[in-house]
């Protein structure tokens, strides 16, 4: 690459090779409710590389119970393109996407590491929730047990989460330690 080159590329041995916006990089996409599978199959034999983490749930009807293979995280799926490519409109005009993750659909790259964890949880068979997301700064009410309904801004503190409640007019806050408690966006 030469020194006055605005993009970044990888470097191996001294030698510059495909700058990084020309690599292939994870992106989520939103899919139409219940085409999560669909999608996948349909992008795959595009030649696109797709990443659907499903999960077994036993399901129960009237008649019957069967264990039914579900998309962790339904209305998702996980796609490795390059975003500046052909393969970036083929990914959109597959039946069933409504577009990616990110500022006005601008697709967001996701880290390779984060895809893997995720692939190594699926497999090594230890037992997880799925837990909604939160952020530090954000409001949040408990939910059981005898704080049922406080709520208060979600703060960490060394690892720990805890939750403030303030009183703005008198400039006063107190710190509770959640720990062990249920916690949902307010």
């Amino acid at each position: 690459m030469s020194s006055g080159s605005a993009q970044l590329g990888v470097e191996f041995n001294g030698l510059s090779t495909i700058p990084l916006c020309h690599q292939p990089q994870w992106y989520a996409i939103r899919t139409r409710s219940r085409h999560e599978k669909m999608v996948s199959e349909q992008l795959e034999q595009q030649g696109i590389e797709t990443f659907l983490p499903l999960v077994k749930r036993t399901h129960k009807w009237s008649d019957r119970t069967k264990e039914v293979e579900l998309p962790l995280f339904s209305g998702y799926n996980f796609v490795r393109v390059v975003f500046s490519s052909p393969e970036r409109l083929r990914v959109l005009r597959a039946h069933g996407v409504a577009g990616f993750v990110g500022i006005n659909g601008a697709g967001t790259a996701i880290p390779e590491s984060q895809i893997q964890d995720i692939r190594t949880l699926l497999t090594s068979n230890v037992p997880f929730e799925e837990h909604p997301f939160l952020k530090v700064g954000q409001r949040v009410r408990i939910r059981g047990g005898c704080l049922d309904g406080v709520e208060g801004v979600l703060a960490g503190q060394n690892g720990n989460q805890s939750l403030m409640i303030s009183l703005e007019p008198i400039q006063r806050s107190l710190s509770i330690r959640i720990q062990g408690y249920a916690v949902e966006v307010a």
